[in-house]
């Protein structure tokens, strides 16, 4: 099985690492990497998909449908970023890939990601699919982008109406607040405009998507992340999504740079 899916523009080129959670392990805009690649835990580099849930789970616990389900603890006690990350997917050719979503996921389904790569652009559609029973969903995506990059550091324009307070275990709740001054690890809504990073003399980098919410980590110095995902952290136990056969849950991003 291909475990690496190449593809390039006259000034851009990816590298997608299929058996590491089908992550773009890199990402040149005029031979210059814009992506973090590589790092000792799977969550902390590259461009990968978060399915079916993004963000924590609060001690990896959740309930739907009557029956109380336990999910692997990842990030202390608490369970993040979803059962696809870190394992292999399966190519569908034309830059599609597949994955069952799980021994650690209590329901059946599986997740498709599409990757393409074109002029000034890079477009990802992410599908979250049940089999044979409802389930709750949420996905979205985790950008790791460097701070550096051709001797220029990394300026975030970003602009949300709100901010959703955060609890002691640092997990976001529903209650909106004014946005902070950071830095952040929180979730946010009512984006006034899709995100951009721009690095001064070199592009600037805008970040479109159909996901409602964002979540900005900013707190590393060598990086920061700026993640669409269609709901906030923890939202399987809150008003979750439901997925249902037939009825898949799909977000799509686009990142759209232009040369300085």
């Amino acid at each position: 099985m291909t475990s690496r899916y190449q593809s390039s523009t006259a000034e851009a080129s990816i590298e997608v690492d299929v058996a590491a959670g089908c992550r773009l392990s890199s990402l040149e805009i005029r031979g210059r990497q814009i992506l973090v690649t590589g790092a000792s835990r799977p969550i902390d580099w590259g461009l990968y998909p978060m399915a079916p849930y993004a963000g924590r789970v609060r001690n990896g616990r959740f309930a739907f449908a009557g029956s109380t389900h336990r999910l692997r603890a990842t990030d202390g006690d608490h369970a993040i970023h979803g059962t696809v990350l870190d394992r292999p997917w399966t190519p569908e050719g034309d830059g599609s890939f597949v994955i069952r979503l799980g021994e650690f996921w209590p329901f059946p389904g599986y997740a498709r990601q599409r990757i393409r790569l074109g002029s000034g652009q890079l477009d990802l559609q992410l599908e979250v699919h049940a089999e044979g029973t409802a389930m709750p969903a949420s996905c979205g995506w985790h950008p790791w982008l460097r701070r550096q990059v051709a001797g220029a550091r990394a300026e975030l324009d970003f602009r949300p109406g709100f901010m959703l307070r955060r609890d002691e275990h640092g997990i976001a709740t529903r209650d909106r607040v004014a946005p902070s001054d950071g830095p952040w690890d929180d979730c946010f809504g009512g984006v006034e405009r899709p995100p951009s990073i721009r690095w001064p003399g070199f592009a600037a980098l805008t970040i479109e998507s159909t996901c409602r919410y964002w979540t900005v980590f900013n707190e590393r110095d060598h990086a920061l992340c700026v993640e669409p995902q269609t709901a906030p952290p923890d939202d399987v136990n809150n008003d979750p999504f439901i997925v249902e056969p037939g009825r898949p849950l799909i977000a799509r991003m686009t990142m759209r740079w232009e040369l300085e």
